[in-house]
């Protein structure tokens, strides 16, 4: 199990997006493959488990999902607007090319775990194993980098809309 809580918590805060939530679900997780390992014939358990997880996580957003308030005739909908395709694109074009400014502008460590973990579909196990960081630094990087990368971004944006 110690083997896979850190896979399961990163999988349930992915769906969830709440750390107490998360918390609980790894342990319900835990159980309902304990409970149900017997009944399948599992060649790969890590995918299985993972499969679980995520299974689990959108049951639970299901569940939450029946609390929201119901579409009546009464609320109007509104068309989207047409947005000029070219525009789009460009618009596009300049956060990329902001964000790629944005995440040389991280530390070294960030910068690292950052790219490992978004642009090359790392886990945080692997990383780990390249960086020679712990799984917890490389968590503590990552969120760090992220929330740096954000308050750059946005930064870069804004310079960017007052520019025009």
């Amino acid at each position: 199990m110690q083997r896979y809580t850190l896979l399961l918590y990163g999988v349930c805060m992915k769906y969830l997006k709440n750390e107490e939530e998360a918390k609980d679900a790894v342990q319900q997780i835990f159980l309902k493959a304990i409970s149900e390992l017997h009944k399948y014939q599992v060649t790969y358990f890590k995918s299985w488990l993972y499969m679980v997880a995520r299974n689990y996580c959108l049951m639970q957003l299901r569940d939450k999902g029946k609390n929201a308030v119901p579409v009546t005739e009464r609320m109007v909908i509104s068309e989207p607007e047409e947005i000029d395709p070219v525009i789009l694109h460009r618009q596009k074009d300049e956060t990329l090319e902001a964000m790629e400014e944005a995440l040389q502008e991280l530390n070294e460590d960030q910068k690292k775990c950052v790219s490992f973990f978004y642009l090359q579909k790392k886990s945080y196990t692997e990383i780990a194993d390249i960086t020679g960081y712990t799984p917890m630094q490389v968590k503590s990087y990552i969120q760090n980098g992220k929330r740096n990368l954000k308050i750059i971004l946005e930064k870069k944006l804004k310079q960017k809309g007052t520019e025009r």
